[in-house]
C-alpha cells in the first residue's frame, strides 16, 4: 500500500541525488528513507533508482512517474492550505437565475457571499427555468436558482422558497375591489410568464376550466414587459405579487379577489454533481438560509 511518505521520500531522493540527503531534508534516518523507498518499488513492482558505484538516478519509469509524485505532494499542500484558510471558497461561479429572485432577494445573496468569500467572483445569468436548466445540463452554468427540479440524477437541488401567484390588473380595468370570476377575466388577454412555464400553465388551465374556449394568453420572459403591459390595462396579468410590491403600494397595480386559487411556484437551488461542485452547494446553503428569511419577513 503507497502512503504519502513513500511518495515524499522518492521525491526528494529524485531531487537531492541521494538516501542521505533526502534523510536530513525529511529529518529522519537513512534507513528509513530506504525503508520507504524499497516498500514503494515493491507496492509498484518495479525500480524507481538505478543504485551504482557512482550513486543513485532515476530509472527511466522513475522518471516517468517523479512528475506524478510530485503533483501528489502539490495537492496534499494545497489540502492543508485550504484547510487553514477560513474563506477558502475563491475562483468563478456562473450562477443563473429567474428573474422572480433577482427582483426579491438576489441582492442579499449577493452581499452576503461578497462579504464572506471576497475571493469568490459570481457571474449572473437571467433568463426563464427552461434555457436556465439546459444551460445548467450543458455545464454553461455552475448552479441555477429555478422553478422546480429536474429528472437529470446527476442533478442535486435543494428548495428555497416558494411564491404564491396572483391575478393582477390595472385599476383603469375596474376589476378590483370586488370578486371577480376567471371567465370575467377571459374577456381580455391574460399576460404571464412565457409558455411552457408553470404560471403560463396554471393559467390556461384556469381559463379552460371557467369556460373560455380560446383563451389568449401573452407570455413574456421579461418581468418588466408583463408589469408594463399591465399597467397599460393591456389586460390583467398572473405573476407573483411579491416582485411588485411597490406597483401595489402605489396603487398603480392591483391585487384581484379571484373564485379560484392558483398554484404556488416553488423554487430550488440546483447543480450538477461533479467533484469541484462544493462551491455550489455552500452558495445554495447561503441561498436557502437567505430566501427562508425573505419568506419570514414577509409573513
Amino acid at each position: 500500500m503507497i502512503d504519502l511518505k513513500q511518495i515524499e521520500a522518492f521525491v526528494w531522493v529524485a531531487e537531492l541525488g541521494g538516501f542521505r540527503a533526502a534523510a536530513e531534508k525529511l529529518n529522519t534516518t537513512q534507513p528509513s528513507i530506504s525503508q520507504r523507498i524499497a516498500g514503494l518499488e515493491s507496492s509498484l513492482e518495479l525500480r524507481l533508482f538505478d543504485r551504482g558505484a557512482r550513486g543513485i538516478k532515476l530509472t527511466d519509469k522513475g522518471q516517468e512517474l517523479l512528475s506524478h509524485a510530485q503533483r501528489m505532494l502539490d495537492l496534499r499542500t494545497e489540502m492543508l492550505r485550504a484547510a487553514k484558510e477560513q474563506n477558502a471558497i475563491r475562483g468563478l461561479l456562473r450562477l443563473g437565475v429567474a428573474e422572480t429572485i433577482v427582483q426579491t432577494w438576489l441582492h442579499e445573496l449577493i452581499d452576503k457571499l461578497h462579504q464572506e468569500y471576497p475571493s469568490l467572483v459570481i457571474e449572473i445569468h437571467v433568463d426563464t427555468t427552461s434555457v436556465l436548466r439546459q444551460q445548467l445540463a450543458s455545464f454553461q452554468i455552475d448552479m441555477a436558482m429555478i422553478v422546480g427540479v429536474g429528472q437529470d440524477p446527476k442533478e442535486q437541488c435543494i428548495r428555497l422558497c416558494a411564491y404564491h401567484l396572483g391575478w393582477v390588473a390595472s385599476p383603469e380595468l375596474k376589476l378590483h375591489g370586488r370578486k371577480v370570476s376567471v371567465s370575467e377575466l377571459g374577456v381580455y388577454p391574460v399576460i404571464t410568464y412565457p409558455s411552457g412555464s408553470v404560471p403560463y400553465l396554471a393559467t390556461r388551465e384556469a381559463l379552460l376550466r371557467a369556460g373560455v374556449k380560446s383563451p389568449r394568453i401573452f407570455g413574456s420572459a421579461s418581468l418588466s414587459t408583463i408589469v408594463q403591459m399591465t399597467r397599460h390595462a393591456m389586460g390583467p396579468s398572473v405573476l407573483a405579487p411579491d416582485v411588485i410590491k411597490d406597483e401595489l403600494a402605489e396603487g398603480k397595480l392591483r391585487l384581484l379577489k379571484v373564485d379560484q386559487p392558483l398554484p404556488a411556484i416553488e423554487f430550488f437551488a440546483c447543480w450538477m454533481d461533479s467533484p469541484d461542485s462544493h462551491i455550489a452547494r455552500v452558495v445554495a446553503d447561503h441561498a436557502q438560509a437567505i430566501a427562508q428569511q425573505y419568506v419570514q419577513s414577509d409573513k
